[in-house]
């Protein structure tokens, strides 16, 4: 099966985004070579949210938590939180960011909204 189209413009944001986070992570002393829990957030209705939660292991994630967007703009939306072990390298990232965009264009009523860890020094982490 291929993978969905998805838009490269977005991509192509999402991936400065993403550099900015990396560059700050490495500025804290993350070692981007060390695997490590990754967690990605998906925004929308909650019933939009449960099919994709259901289907989580399958397109390998684990799920993390299901919560109401305090965040959120509009009444009624959800945030669904996966998790990923991982590197953070440039290359898995952005693999990851362009997985959870096709993840976005698969899943009607489903929003990519990022990702994020803890850093990871190697001493005591």
């Amino acid at each position: 099966m291929s993978a969905p189209s998805i838009d490269e413009a977005r991509f192509e944001a999402e991936w400065e985004q993403d550099q900015e986070l990396l560059a700050q992570l490495a500025a804290n002393g993350d070692i981007a070579t060390i695997e490590r829990t990754v967690d990605v957030s998906f925004i929308g209705r909650e019933e939009a949210l449960e099919v994709l939660a259901e289907a989580a292991e399958d397109i390998g994630f684990e799920f993390g938590q299901f919560v109401p967007d305090e965040d959120a703009e509009e009444e009624g939306q959800w945030r669904l939180d996966l998790d990923i072990v991982q590197t953070i390298e440039p290359e898995a990232v952005k693999a990851l960011t362009r997985k959870c965009l096709e993840i976005e264009a698969t899943y009607s009523g489903v929003e990519y909204d990022g990702w994020g860890c803890m850093a990871t020094t190697g001493a005591n982490d």
